[in-house]
């Protein structure tokens, strides 16, 4: 499995620019409580790698998995891959990190 980490300035960066597609694999009462602007849901709970794969062809941004701390995450990069999708980036430090470093929430 290929996992990139990437830290809260690179995924910053991202947004600023409009080049990733941040996508929250929390539970929806988490991400309805606060999430990364931008961000959108698609729970760990019930992901489906096919509906990922056509937002991510539909949007054309760089996709970047995130969850509150970064452990979520890689279980959804190991649905996706385990379903041939070449998907390896997320947010190690997720919304605890974002929110923690006083961050804008949505």
């Amino acid at each position: 499995m290929r996992v990139v980490d990437l830290d809260r300035e690179t995924v910053k960066s991202g947004i600023r620019d409009g080049s990733m597609l941040i996508i929250d694999v929390r539970e929806p009462h988490e991400y309805e409580a606060g999430h990364i602007p931008g961000a959108v849901s698609h729970p760990l709970s019930t992901f489906d790698p096919q509906a990922v794969a056509d937002l991510v062809a539909a949007d054309g941004r760089r996709p970047v998995f995130s969850c509150a701390s970064g452990v979520r995450s890689v279980h959804a990069l190991m649905a996706a891959q385990n379903a041939g999708l070449d998907l390896a980036e997320h947010y190690k430090g997720g919304f605890k990190d974002w929110y923690g470093a006083g961050e804008t929430i949505a």
